[in-house]
């Protein structure tokens, strides 16, 4: 029996694994590095141990840094999260070979899914359809352009390691091609150091959906409905839903039936995602399988009520699944917005610095993962998520009504957010009617500015304040009261706002 977890991991994600691992009765034990000493996560766990500097290379990178904090803590297994070594098959085998339970797929299926060319022959001899292209990388110039003969113009390049956009580019013409690939190549081996590349057909305006999938050790698996996730700024998700607002019952069962031969083609177990295209005629090919726990996971959790993280646990312990097919229930619908520390009037550059005031949204159908608290620090050394925004509605107008009101809840101060950017998509008639592709962004809010609303909202909120102000000050002359000396400015605020009646003699 699993008693104790590490979380080879910080931020929102740590915390989030750890909530699960409370509620079922398992200690927690977090990692950090110099820049993480105060960081929420950390002292969320149970235990903590430093793993080294900053630079995530010297510190959530480093395999024997983290199995050696495991021991120390005499952990019995390693959640790894998602990002840094997530999806290393090399870490997740190192944690089997140190006699630590792993909470993730087997070693063999994180290598073979993450290699896309790996993974393209994998489940193309499963009949699983793809997009067009080559299952081999490009070895030269002259090799690419036969390649590009072959299938036409557009085409994509792409990083045959790795992901999040990393070594992938567009190319709509032959005059841009032989520069891409080198930018693709060079991308690619300083995010992954590997330089390998191959190109695909590139759909124009394609959807990206994706199947969420759970396989436990006794052969059961089982997908739990869609999510839909075009909305994206580099390649990158920024707003997430489920159930797709595209699929309908048919298609469902049709993606999820290939999620689940695409899963067994590679012996997979645990919590992992297939990732689609799909075009609005619903055809729809294979991307590629992320070896992991999704972002985006909570929307699947609000429509299906299931604990991704608690059947994660389950099943690296040697447990079946809870559920099967046909228990499977979609329910309502959730929508998420992830909450960066960034700047979208400066192509969502991020924005590092203390939080100085943050206040979370709450209420009914509002669920929010988060990392920080108020004085917590956005480093400049990670990903600069503050927190996922999640909702869930009866239905998906009632889903966006909710979000837009947590968005308006919602206060940051001290950094930028992209926060007056999700509030003007779900405004958006063409979101509203889940007209969506990846290029949502650049179709639709090219060259907009969104400043203005985090302006007016602090013009707003000054305005009041200075308003309430000058009214105290005005009673407090007219009644000869007094900020210093006997009198209470807590008196004087509740008997001028009527929040209490004045008490007699002053008390």
């Amino acid at each position: 029996m699993i008693k104790k977890v590490l979380i080879a991991n910080r931020g929102e994600i740590a915390v989030r694994v750890m909530r699960s691992c409370r509620e079922l009765g398992i200690a927690t034990v977090a990692v950090f590095s110099d820049a993480d000493v105060d960081a929420f996560h950390t002292r969320m766990a149970d235990e903590a141990y430093h793993i080294g500097p900053s630079p995530s290379s010297e510190s959530y990178l480093v395999g024997e840094k983290i199995i050696d904090a495991a021991k120390r803590a005499h952990a019995d297994a390693i959640h790894p999260g998602y990002g840094f070594l997530a999806e290393n098959a090399k870490f997740a085998q190192m944690v089997a070979d140190a006699g630590l339970i792993w909470i993730g797929p087997p070693p063999k299926a994180i290598e073979v899914m993450g290699d896309k060319l790996a993974a393209r022959k994998t489940v193309t001899s499963s009949g699983v359809p793809v997009v067009p292209g080559f299952e081999k990388a490009i070895d030269d110039v002259d090799s690419l352009h036969s390649q590009v003969d072959k299938i036409g113009y557009p085409i994509l390049i792409k990083a045959a390691a790795g992901g999040g956009g990393k070594g992938m580019r567009t190319v709509y013409s032959p005059e841009d091609l032989e520069s891409a690939y080198r930018g693709a190549m060079s991308e690619a081996k300083n995010a992954f150091g590997d330089d390998r590349v191959y190109i695909e057909k590139y759909i124009e305006k394609p959807r990206h959906i994706e199947i969420q999938i759970m396989a436990d050790t006794h052969g059961n698996c089982v997908y739990l409905g869609e999510r839909e996730c075009s909305i994206q700024r580099r390649h990158q998700k920024v707003i997430e839903e489920a159930p797709s607002p595209l699929v309908d019952e048919k298609m469902r069962r049709k993606m999820g039936k290939t999620a689940i031969e695409a899963a067994k083609a590679c012996g997979y177990v645990n919590a992992g995602t297939v990732e689609f295209l799909a075009d609005n005629d619903r055809n729809f090919y294979f991307l590629e399988m992320n070896t992991r726990l999704q972002v985006e996971h909570p929307v699947t959790e609000l429509i299906t009520g299931i604990d991704l993280v608690k059947e994660q646990i389950n099943v690296a312990d040697g447990g079946e699944l809870s559920f099967d097919q046909k228990s499977v229930a979609i329910r309502g619908h959730a929508i998420e917005c992830r909450i960066y520390a960034e700047d979208p009037d400066n192509n969502f550059m991020p924005s590092t610095g203390e939080l100085k005031s943050y206040r979370e949204p709450s209420g009914p159908g509002i669920r929010v993962d988060s990392g920080v608290v108020e004085g917590s620090q956005i480093p400049i050394y990670y990903d600069p998520m503050i927190s996922k925004l999640c909702v869930w509605g009866a239905t998906r107008d009632e889903a966006i009504l909710r979000m837009k009101r947590a968005l308006s809840e919602y206060r940051i101060c001290g950094v930028s957010t992209a926060i007056a950017f999700h509030e003007t998509v779900m405004d958006h008639e063409a979101f509203r009617k889940g007209d969506l592709s990846t290029h949502f962004i650049d179709d639709h809010f090219k060259d907009r500015k969104y400043s203005v609303h985090n302006e007016e909202h602090i013009l707003r909120a000054a305005a009041v304040a200075a308003c309430f102000y000058d009214f105290l000050e005005s009673k407090r002359i007219s009644t000869g009261g007094s900020s210093r000396g006997d009198s209470s400015r807590w008196k004087n605020s509740g008997r001028i706002a009527g929040l209490r009646k004045p008490m007699e003699n002053g008390r």
